[in-house]
């Protein structure tokens, strides 16, 4: 089953797909969802309403990966290196459930000055 998701900030809409993991699904029923935001370097993370625990945890990631940090009840986009980063990894600040993948260019986030985000279904 495809999970399609767009995601707007300021200017910015980018589309995305949602893995077929237990958090992903969780994120996917609780859409759609409008926050402000948080940046830690190239990443931009928000409290969301759920909550689950480590699913199959990583502390590195790729560019356009999007994940789920369980200590903040967070989601979680990465557009390039945070402060935790070493060399060219993109390393999140503990451990993430990997939930999907950006398509195209997210390191277009690094221009937004907007104040808050939005995630909702692509419907087919």
């Amino acid at each position: 089953m495809s999970r399609e998701i767009q995601i707007k900030v300021d200017e910015v809409t980018l589309e995305a797909e949602l893995n077929d993991s237990q958090t992903a699904t969780m994120i996917y029923d609780a859409l759609p969802i409008e926050s402000g935001y948080n940046t830690w370097g190239d990443e931009i993370y928000f409290a969301i309403p759920v909550s689950t625990g480590p699913e199959n945890g990583v502390e590195t990631v790729d560019l356009g990966d999007l994940a789920y940090w369980p200590p903040g009840k967070a989601f979680c986009i990465f557009y390039g290196q945070t402060p935790a980063s070493q060399g060219d990894e993109i390393r999140s600040a503990s451990a993430v459930n990997p939930i999907g993948k950006v398509h195209g260019d997210v390191t277009q986030l690094k221009g937004v000055s907007a104040s808050s985000i939005e995630i909702s279904k692509i419907e087919d």
